[in-house]
């Protein structure tokens, strides 16, 4: 999470697989809420967005990138685990090379080490009913 008052800058890959995109789950302690959005991470200073987002996958499940479009940028206020955040989110559109990542029913990784998330195929209309929470919400313009 980041620092109080700071802006943090994100390169997400959005990742569709006809009806379902791959997404990360994530849990609001404070909220008792899960969440999900789309892999990434944290842009390092003197990297470019696109070398940011493949770098993130290949830290956090080992995937490779193809097919890298730029989707636009979304600027994010929240509240998470009570706490205020700002992120500036570069997102891109991208599949995965390996094709064994489409049979996948889920994997776990870690973000730094030190917690552990699960990644998985979900389907959008359970996201468009309200079923499951997509954040951020502007997500949906590009689905």
């Amino acid at each position: 999470m980041n620092k109080a008052g700071q802006i943090r800058v994100l390169a997400l890959g959005l990742i569709r697989d006809g009806e379902r995109i791959f997404v990360s789950e994530g849990y609001d302690p404070a909220k008792q809420e899960t969440f999900y959005r789309a892999l990434g991470g944290g842009v390092d200073f003197g990297e470019t967005t696109r070398d940011a987002l493949q770098r993130e996958f290949q830290e956090e499940i080992q995937a490779e990138l193809t097919n890298i479009h730029y989707l636009g940028c979304i600027e994010n206020l929240f509240i998470f685990n009570g706490r205020q955040g700002h992120e500036i989110i570069q997102l891109y559109q991208c599949d995965f090379a390996d094709p064994k990542f489409y049979s996948l029913e889920s994997l776990v990784f870690s973000e730094s080490g030190k917690h552990k998330h699960r990644a998985l195929w979900i389907e959008i209309y359970r996201f468009k009913s309200g079923q499951l929470r997509l954040v951020p919400e502007v997500f949906f313009e590009y689905l």
